[in-house]
């Protein structure tokens, strides 16, 4: 952050990238707001009653009438397809802030828990392009009221996992897309946008860093590599020092970058030999999920009420995963 420079935190106030005061969510105002703000990067698109004019605006992205899919098909291709190009296109507008943080604003929402306009701005990009291809679609995220479908199809979004990276300007964050129906996630996608890595898969279709397949660990045992670890504010946090505990009397070592849904990538690119945390949202953990079983991984179900309430994280490569499951049921027991 540059010398001089103040961060300014506006508690229990949304802003919006333009600096105004958001008005009530689900106005088309803020979207309005949002595009008087970065008119250089959103080009044409327009979102929610506004006229795509020219789709080839949006780079990779068509929104064109012939290119819509019928919401009810179940073309998992297409949709991750679009889903990838369309979080590459949001990871660039989260450079765009990532390079004037000392501008940023910055808000608590609890316990090591912040939000910034830059997550609500992404968000605001990613419901808008999916609304607008999608329309009967339901879309649930982070930082914006959960909207409602016809189709049975929803949308799970995190448009800046690792916000706590972000703010603080460490290279550690992602957006996450995840399609999910009839209790089980069809696509899923994780985009790096500071060192261009995506990752994505589909159910039945494998999963990818970049265009190459990626597979997860085939360690079969704790020492052979870290495993990653996170702490929510919705769990008892002293369960991870007795997991921490555990895992490095068994000759392992941990591993942790404040971004859930990155680490649940290097699973399945077999970076990370599995990781577990004692409660994620929906919007962090089911595209990580999907690729880990995707790349020939292993991982705890989770619960039918996942949107709503998220569920324990358990995954690993199909050769460690009882190894790593033995030290989550000890940490957590209880």
């Amino acid at each position: 952050m540059p010398a001089g420079s103040e961060r300014r935190f506006r508690n229990g106030q949304q802003f919006c990238g333009t600096g105004l005061q958001c008005p009530p969510q689900n106005s088309t105002t803020v979207e309005q707001s949002l595009l008087a703000g970065h008119p250089e990067f959103f080009g044409d698109l327009r979102i929610g009653p506004f006229k795509a004019r020219d789709a080839s605006a949006i780079s990779g992205l068509d929104l064109s009438q012939q290119h819509r899919q019928d919401p009810m098909e179940n073309d998992n291709s297409t949709r991750m397809e679009f889903a990838t190009e369309l979080a590459k296109r949001a990871g660039e507008l989260g450079m765009e802030y990532f390079r004037r943080l000392d501008t940023l604003t910055i808000e608590s929402k609890g316990h090591q828990d912040m939000v910034s306009e830059a997550d609500r701005d992404v968000e605001t990009f990613i419901r808008a392009a999916l609304a607008k291809q999608y329309p009967d679609d339901a879309i649930v995220g982070e930082e914006h009221a959960p909207t409602t479908g016809t189709s049975g199809y929803s949308w799970v979004i995190d448009p800046i996992d690792g916000t706590a990276n972000f703010v603080r300007g460490i290279p550690a964050w992602c957006v996450v897309i995840a399609g999910f129906r009839d209790s089980q996630t069809d696509v899923g996608i994780i985009h790096e946008p500071s060192v261009g890595e995506s990752f994505y898969a589909r159910r039945g279709g494998g999963a990818f860093l970049n265009g190459k397949p990626i597979r997860a660990s085939q360690a079969s045992s704790l020492s052979e590599g870290s495993l990653g670890t996170g702490f929510s504010n919705r769990a008892e946090a002293r369960n991870g020092v007795g997991l921490i505990d555990n895992l490095l009397d068994q000759g392992g070592v941990y591993y942790r970058n404040a971004s859930g849904a990155l680490m649940l990538a290097y699973v399945a690119s077999g970076r990370l030999l599995g990781y577990i945390e004692q409660h994620m949202n929906a919007w962090d953990c089911l595209a990580g999920m999907l690729m880990i079983e995707e790349a020939g991984g292993k991982v705890a179900p989770h619960p039918t009420d996942v949107l709503t309430k998220g569920t324990p994280v358990i995954v690993g490569g199909s050769k460690i995963f009882d190894k790593i499951d033995a030290l989550a049921a000890a940490a957590f027991r209880g």
